[in-house]
Parts: C-alpha cells; sequence; structure tokens
C-alpha cells in the first residue's frame, strides 16, 4: 500500500467529481471514497486507487498495483495522472477569478462550489470508449467495457467495492472476441491499442501538439470522427481552453442564462466565451453541469 496527497491550488469538490457522471462513468452517489480504477500512463501497470477529502488536501491509496512483468511503476506517476483526471493539474485559483468576471459563471460557481472537469484516465482509455460506445447507448457499452474489464483486465477491491480496470494494450491485443463487441469495433479497438503502444496517445505528448493538431491526429485513429477526435481532446488530454463551440447544448445553455434574444451562434458564442480566459473549456462544463441547479436565469453584465 501506498499514499499520496494532491493540495489543490483553487477551490474542488471531490463529491462533485465523484458524482459526475460521463462517458462510462456513473454517477453514483458519494459516500467519503472516490474509487479509481485505470492504465497508468505508459501501460506498464493497472491501479487502484482510493481517493478522500479532508482540510488538507486529497489522500490517495493505491490499494493495488499490477505491474506487468519486468516493469515497475513509480507512485509519482499515479500521483500525476490522478491529478489530471481531477483537473487538479492546474492552478484552479484562477479560475475564481472567471466567475468574478462574469457573472453567470460566478453563480454557476456557487451553486456547484468545487466543481472542476474530471476527465478520461488518459486519451487511449477516451478512445477504447469513444470506439465501444459509438452508434450504441451509453448505458449498454458501459456494462459492456465492465464485463470486459472483470474478464481481461485487473480487479481491485477498493474501500469494500470491486472495480476493474480496462485492459492494457498488450492485454486487448491479446483478445480474440468477446460478447458484444463485433468485429469490426474490435479491430478499431486493437488498433487504438496499437497506436497508444506506438506512444501516439501519450497525454503529454498530445497536450504539447495543441488541441487542434491533437484533435486532428485522434481522427487518424479508424473509428474515430470529428465528434470523437474532440472528447479525447478535450475530456481525456486536459486541455483546459478549448471552447466546445459547436456543442448545440452548450450554446442553448448560454442562450438561457445570459438571456440572449435569439439563439447562441458559434460566434456569439466565442464572443461570450472570451471572458472565460483561460478556461473556457472548464466554464463549459460547469455550465452543462450546474446550470439545473439554478432556479432561474438572472441578467449578468458580461465582463463585469
Amino acid at each position: 500500500m501506498a499514499t499520496f496527497t494532491i493540495v489543490p491550488s483553487g477551490g474542488f469538490s471531490l463529491r462533485e467529481s465523484a458524482e459526475f457522471g460521463f462517458g462510462q462513468r456513473s454517477a453514483e452517489r458519494f459516500d467519503g471514497v472516490f474509487r479509481l480504477a485505470f492504465c497508468v500512463d505508459g501501460y506498464a501497470a493497472q491501479a487502484g486507487v482510493e481517493l478522500r477529502q479532508d482540510a488538507r488536501g486529497v489522500h490517495g491509496v493505491v490499494r493495488d498495483l499490477h505491474p506487468q512483468r519486468g516493469t515497475g511503476t513509480d507512485l509519482a506517476a499515479i500521483r500525476a495522472q490522478v491529478a489530471r483526471v481531477l483537473s487538479l493539474d492546474h492552478d484552479a485559483s484562477q479560475f475564481a477569478d472567471v466567475g468574478r468576471r462574469d457573472a453567470v459563471i460566478g453563480r454557476l460557481q456557487t451553486a456547484a462550489p468545487g466543481l472542476l472537469p474530471p476527465l478520461f484516465y488518459s486519451p487511449y482509455e477516451a478512445a477504447i470508449w469513444s470506439v465501444l460506445s459509438a452508434r450504441r447507448t451509453g448505458h449498454q457499452m458501459a456494462e459492456v467495457r465492465r464485463r470486459l474489464s472483470f474478464q481481461h483486465g485487473r480487479v481491485f477491491d477498493l474501500a469494500g467495492q470491486r472495480l476493474a480496470a480496462l485492459p492494457t494494450p498488450q492485454q486487448l491485443l491479446e483478445v480474440r472476441g468477446f460478447p458484444g463487441i463485433n468485429v469490426e469495433k474490435m479491430t478499431r479497438m486493437q488498433g487504438i491499442a496499437r497506436a497508444a503502444l506506438a506512444g501516439r496517445l501519450d497525454a503529454d505528448r498530445l497536450k504539447s501538439l495543441g488541441p487542434e493538431i491533437t484533435t486532428q491526429e485522434m481522427q487518424h485513429l479508424k473509428g474515430i470522427g470529428p465528434f470523437y477526435a474532440s472528447l479525447i481532446t478535450i475530456r481525456a488530454v486536459g486541455f483546459a481552453d478549448v471552447p466546445p463551440v459547436d456543442e448545440p447544448i452548450v450554446r442553448e445553455l448560454v442562450t438561457r442564462l445570459y438571456r440572449l434574444p435569439e439563439p447562441c451562434t458559434p460566434d456569439r458564442f466565442l464572443e461570450i466565451a472570451d471572458a472565460w480566459r483561460p478556461f473556457r473549456t472548464w466554464a463549459s462544463v460547469l455550465i452543462r453541469a450546474a446550470a439545473s441547479r439554478l432556479n432561474s436565469p438572472e441578467p449578468s453584465t458580461i465582463g463585469a
């Protein structure tokens, strides 16, 4: 057993992250522990981690670690990956400044204190989910992913619950077939596994390329179109300032929250989002996640 602590630089709520459902994650009621099971960056191991928060920070306990034979995993690497998953690898104190500049964002921050965007464990896992869930219901494919992980990944006992990590790329390449995954999907998933082993899905590498090039590169993966390429870029690599201008749901919410006289166009969205820099991604996620918590929109002065 190994432990680590991450001290948030600004407001952060582990409960908000744990109860934030997206992708294959269900929005389960928080019981004080956020349980994670994932392929460690570099794919030499899988880890099971329990997270708890108190006034001193977010504390992680690595209950088990399954390195592949002949390899090792640095605890610092697990800590860094968890920080990225929780969006704690950024200076979140500056996000509060966005709420002071923009009254709508400020109201949402008050309604959902400490909500930062939780991410996929890695670009590899986001790409696998993208192929799995394409043209299928998320609930159905989340169950398929769960069964695949229990059978071919690694299983961890975390605070009284069993959780399985997705198969590593090496493990996935050994799977010859699986119920609920047709041949085409499995072929595409194994293509992603090969790309991961070649280093093409390394989060640090993709971050150094920037969001535009990353999105272009992700579309070179068979089965990944523009929508899922953006998903990987924004919700797995961890770029904090990519405005989702093509998301109609976000624009609809902006229309309502900012009381626009007509539907928000992409150009108008970018104008409004300029006040959210350098956290346009975070502000957009906050709008989607917390807009329903506001009883009624109030007029705001953008940039006030």
